[in-house]
């Protein structure tokens, strides 16, 4: 039993009976809202929020016969290119090209972003500079027209705060966030134990933290949607597999960044190794994101969060009707090429699915 709590304190408990297509247990949310409201009227209701964003409208999904693609443009040291065209691109899907109905160069689009904090033991002495850097970043880098929620996540998954434009909700909610230590071994790495958890049958469940954050959070809303992760990238205990969060981020057309902070000290202390980066590269490079390694670095983790600020307002977006009509759920592998051989970050593909099959 996992518990999901809103940002009014009110406990949800999460079962593994509810999910489904994945695996036989996973997340999902006891008081499901109907099936065209967002997620966070379930909790609680948000002044200022249109009617239109409360709309089940998907992006990057073939309902409307068109797919939708934002990606960024780099060049060999990582730089952004801006000012192209869209006679500067060709996409393909499983192999074949397609014809490009639209294109734009996007800044100002709303995005809602998910902002979550890993939680777990080993966390314990970067979590003050996350927090930190965490709000200054929210502060800079939502408008009036965004949103953004916090998640924490070590041997559950809890959103401390819902879906809001309040950046002072967002920075209280993320100075609320406390290192887990109520269990034997605390002071280990892993779920206030270690990365093998020792009286709980959970860890850190990173995945299904993920997970959760797509299906139940994301998946609904419109437009540019993004998470950002601040963890060791080490996952004990979760339900679910990598490739499930992933599937459920590209289902909900999310990109994933992953800011690896962890005092590796900790890990060489008891003699274990770290072994999270891959896994999260994974979960990035499918969705469209990347990994930034900043350890225990003041700096270098504001650096990452700049970084990250200049590309969710330096997209371009491509727009296409597949060739392939069928809404099958089947996944379609994307390919963004470009003339000049630049870098093309973008998410690696999409499943064919209907919004109600969500």
């Amino acid at each position: 039993m996992y518990k999901f709590l809103c940002s009014r304190s009110r406990s949800f408990p999460v079962t593994a009976s509810v999910l489904a297509p994945l695996l036989a247990a996973s997340f999902a949310v006891a008081q499901q809202p109907a099936a065209n409201q967002n997620p966070s009227q379930a909790g609680s209701q948000q002044s200022g929020q249109s009617q239109d964003q409360q709309q089940p409208s998907e992006t990057l999904k073939v309902n409307v016969n068109v797919v939708q693609l934002f990606f960024n443009v780099k060049d060999k040291h990582g730089a952004l290119i801006p000012n192209l065209t869209k006679d500067d691109f060709e996409v393909y899907e499983d192999g074949k090209p397609q014809t490009v109905k639209y294109f734009t160069a996007e800044s100002n689009l709303p995005l809602t972003l998910g902002m979550m904090i890993d939680a777990s033991g080993s966390q314990r002495n970067v979590l003050d500079m996350e927090k930190e850097v965490g709000a200054a970043f929210l502060k800079q880098v939502l408008t009036d027209k965004d949103e953004a929620y916090v998640m924490s996540f070590d041997v559950t998954a809890d959103l401390l705060q819902d879906f809001t434009r309040d950046v002072h909700r967002l920075q209280r909610a993320m100075d609320g966030v406390k290192i887990n230590t109520g269990f034997v071994g605390a002071g280990l790495p892993g779920s206030g134990g270690g990365p093998v958890p020792i009286s709980n049958p959970a860890g850190t469940v990173l995945y299904d933290a993920v997970y959760l954050s797509a299906h139940d959070m994301l998946s609904k809303e419109v437009g540019r949607k993004a998470m950002i992760l601040l963890t060791d990238g080490e996952d004990e205990g979760s339900k679910l597999k990598i490739q499930d969060a992933i599937e459920a981020a590209q289902k909900a057309d999310a990109i994933v960044y992953v800011l690896l902070c962890a005092d590796r000290g900790i890990y060489g202390g008891f003699g274990m190794g770290y072994s999270g980066e891959g896994e999260m590269d994974k979960l990035t490079q499918q969705t469209g994101g990347r990994v930034i390694n900043v350890g225990n670095k003041f700096d270098k983790l504001r650096e990452a969060f700049d970084q990250i600020a200049n590309e969710l307002r330096s997209q371009y977006n491509i727009g296409y009707t597949p060739t392939n009509i069928k809404l099958d759920g089947s996944y379609r592998k994307l390919e963004i090429k470009n003339k000049q051989k630049y870098k093309i970050q973008a998410r690696a593909g999409y499943y064919a699915i209907r919004n109600e099959d969500q």
